[in-house]
């Protein structure tokens, strides 16, 4: 199992009044290997709050979660950050590109601390690799500022698998790209989750990239609950 969710709620305190807001009640979810998943639901029900849940950049009220099997609530930053590093690839509305880097030198940004030459070399080779299947294989020394919209998510995708994952968590990543290209970016993440059999977790508002998913989950009011 990729990631397990047991019963996980998350509030926030509201100031002056002791009183808390709720996010997420009791969500529990699985993903295994290979499943594709989309999140939708209307704006503000908690989903990009439940994604980083997901991907351990922030931490549930209660209720339990596990990557990879391993229980990650007891973990401090550095211990999450390792986990993120090797279990799991981000993709987000805006692309994040570096705008003073290449394209070639921002999909390598992940690898930066990686110390052993033949990894960086074998990340190297999996970069023009990814870049090639993609179709930006021309564009690897021109930067952020002289590619489309659609490039740039493109690129961030190639830079979210360079360390192999085995999960891919996408939040809103056709929010910004104008249909075409959006039809584009939903057509190459399920082509990477099919491929790789990297297990992909989308949340959005399109309804156009939900339909790609094999799984449909609604989020309203804090519950989580499987589209039939």
């Amino acid at each position: 199992m990729m990631v397990e969710l047991d019963r996980v709620g998350k509030y926030y305190e509201i100031p002056g009044g002791g009183l808390k807001r709720d996010v997420l009640k009791e969500v529990s979810l699985k993903v295994d290997k290979g499943d594709a998943i989309a999140i939708v639901g209307p704006s503000g029900s908690g989903k990009s709050t439940l994604l980083n849940i997901i991907g351990t950049l922030d931490q549930p009220s209660n209720g339990g979660v596990k990557i990879m099997g391993e229980e990650v609530s007891g973990l401090d930053e550095k211990q999450l950050a390792q986990v993120r590093n090797r279990n799991i690839g981000f993709v987000f509305q805006s692309h994040l590109l570096l705008p003073q880097l290449s394209l070639i030198e921002n999909v390598l940004v992940p690898v930066i601390p990686q110390k052993d030459k033949q990894k960086r070399k074998a990340a190297h080779e999996r970069a023009m690799a990814l870049l090639n299947s993609v179709g930006l294989i021309d564009k690897i020394h021109q930067r952020p500022g002289q590619m489309s919209g659609g490039e740039c998510q493109r690129a961030a995708v190639v830079r979210a698998l360079i360390n192999n994952p085995g999960l891919l968590l996408a939040d809103e990543p056709t929010g910004s790209l104008d249909h075409a290209s959006a039809d584009q970016l939903g057509t190459l993440l399920t082509q990477i989750n099919r491929e790789f059999q990297v297990a992909l977790v989308v949340v959005t508002h399109s309804q156009d990239l939900a339909n790609r998913m094999d799984q449909v989950y609604q989020l309203t009011e804090g519950k989580l609950v499987m589209n039939q």
